[in-house]
């Protein structure tokens, strides 16, 4: 990186930090604290709202998964959509019009406090370990550009941001996101015409390559419950999970309770639920752009630097022939993917076939030794060596023009700032109303709350810290961090629906939680193969059939 690229990131992280500290006004009380007085406007919530959804592990783990997995993973959104309408008419007004904090403090209004409790913690849990996920995110891009271990990269950037969330409350939270949002979709922009100028083939020419390779391959009409990414899953686990992202969980349900009204709170969801879609598609898109540019310009054989330098002190004969091998392999996939591009320039549609049909057996070969080394760092270095998250940081740090560097990473820390802030600011809200108000000092002023609520934050900072330091090896960070999600969510979501039953009572709506839990942990760890989309649908459906049983009409 050169010195325009750091005045370009001190720039843009000092000003948020400036505006960030400005709009928290009104935060002297609770309400203004934690909820801006209801008075934030529908575009700016439900941008937000996309904000954090947008975060460092889309800039990171989402470019890397379209880099090296495709298109697939836009299934997972497919019932965003639905999910938006069936809020719209059902939680969004309930929780909004109940004038409550928290979700969760309408569970005990409508159940009892041992149900508010119990979600409260579950969700507590849930998001302290997404948070860590999400911290994960810029932590490997500081490993990768500076070489620093993964600990000290969590702590440059988890420990700014929790002093800056206890300053700034979700109003100021909110204004900064519109401003993440700007520069994320500027940056993924200036990055996708960089690729395509820097192709040395013509757009349709790498599309058909992409393609060859199963890159763009977005929808499975399998019905498979061990495939991650189906239509089916999709639109039905995806359903399950998005119902309880946006209508149960507490970073969310606290953006939009902010709107001035119910109409207002509705259409910022509806906003996600239009541009959700192609925004994913189009950050999935230059990860796609990002592996087609790799096939002419020849990538490393392990993109984590850490495990390359590990592997290469421990095994470096082996590695050095599995180097060769593979630098072998690139040239041979990139002779044919040259052939390709002359063969559709020609318009001779046989030979195009062939040469498609040859470039995709010289892919395999370069996934293969890909593989192979892959395992060979497992074995080295005794944790996953999936590399997913370092594809993006190596493109951006070797391939970007100077100035465009410096925008990306102001990107990615602004928006893992953005989303931290968010996600801490959510915890210490459930911590401070749905715990300690309600159980420890019931009855204090607003200052008291506010110091308790600054505590809560650090701690759920130094929790997420800790969590980030082994997330980054767990693989995709965008995968990881739903897989945790969907441990909870749908128990979660299963309690929300049934207090929307009218026969449904305290007891089932308890029990049928714990019953919830307890069938997603035996699918979690009996059945593995089982895509975790799924798990949101088991834990919902086994949380409202226990509830009913449990919940006797009255006579």
């Amino acid at each position: 990186m050169r010195a325009l690229d750091w005045v370009i990131i001190a720039v843009y992280l000092g000003y948020v930090l400036v505006d960030g500290v400005r709009r928290a006004k009104g935060t002297r009380e609770i309400e203004g604290y934690f909820l801006a007085n209801r008075s934030l406007p529908w575009w700016a919530v439900g941008l937000s709202v996309m904000a954090t959804q947008l975060s460092a592990i889309t800039l990171i783990g989402t470019t890397g998964q379209g880099a090296t997995d495709g298109m697939r993973f836009v299934q997972f959104y497919f019932g965003l959509p639905l999910a938006m309408v069936i809020l719209g008419v059902t939680l969004v007004p309930f929780l909004h019009g109940a004038r409550v904090f928290t979700a969760y403090e309408y569970l005990e209004r409508r159940f009892d406090a041992r149900t508010r409790s119990l979600t409260s913690f579950l969700f507590l849990v849930a998001r302290g370990m997404s948070c860590g996920t999400i911290i994960a995110a810029p932590a490997v891009v500081f490993s990768a550009i500076f070489g620093w271990s993964l600990l000290w990269s969590v702590a440059l950037m988890g420990v700014p941001t929790v002093i800056y969330t206890m300053i700034g409350g979700v109003q100021a939270v909110t204004w900064v996101d519109v401003k993440q949002m700007a520069i994320i979709v500027f940056a993924l922009i200036a990055v996708m015409v960089t690729l395509l100028v820097q192709l040395p083939v013509a757009p349709d020419h790498a599309l058909a390559l992409a393609g060859a390779a199963g890159r763009l391959r977005a929808f499975d009409f399998s019905f498979d419950l061990t495939n991650d990414f189906t239509f089916w899953s999709g639109l039905i686990g995806g359903t399950f999970l998005m119902l309880s992202y946006f209508g149960t969980d507490q970073s969310q349900v606290q953006r939009y309770i902010t709107a001035k009204s119910v109409a207002q709170a509705r259409s910022s969801l509806l906003m996600s639920a239009y541009w959700k879609i192609p925004l994913q598609a189009l950050v999935l898109l230059t990860g796609v752009l990002v592996f087609v540019f790799f096939v002419f310009q020849a990538p490393p054989l392990l993109f984590n630097p850490a495990a390359e330098q590990a592997v290469r002190a421990e095994e470096p004969a082996m590695y050095g022939v599995l180097d060769e091998r593979y630098r072998t392999a690139l040239q041979a996939r990139a002779t044919a993917a040259r052939a390709v591009a002359v063969a559709r320039v020609r318009g001779d549609g046989e030979a195009s076939a062939a040469s498609l049909e040859a470039f995709r057996a010289r892919e395999a070969d370069v996934g293969a030794l890909r593989t192979e080394a892959l395992g060979l760092a497992r074995r080295v270095t005794g944790t996953s060596a999936q590399d997913v998250n370092y594809v993006m940081p190596y493109f951006v740090l070797h391939f970007l023009p100077v100035g465009l560097i410096g925008i990306f990473v102001a990107a990615v820390l602004a928006a893992a700032m953005s989303s931290i802030a968010a996600e801490l600011n959510s915890l210490a809200t459930v911590s401070v109303i749905d715990f300690y108000r309600r159980w420890v000092r019931p009855e204090a002023p607003d200052a008291h709350y506010l110091l308790v609520s600054k505590a809560a934050t650090g701690v759920w900072g130094l929790f997420a810290c800790a969590v980030a330091t082994f997330a980054a090896t767990l693989g995709s960070l965008i995968v990881v961090v739903n897989r945790f999600g969907s441990f909870f969510y749908g128990s979660i979501l299963g309690v929300f629906l049934l207090a929307m039953i009218p026969r449904a009572r305290a007891t089932g709506a308890f029990f049928g939680l714990i019953a919830g839990m307890a069938a997603v942990g035996a699918v979690n760890f009996g059945a593995p193969s089982v895509s975790w989309l799924w798990h949101n649908v088991i834990g919902a459906v086994t949380v409202v059939a226990v509830g009913l049983v449990l919940s006797p009409r009255r006579a």
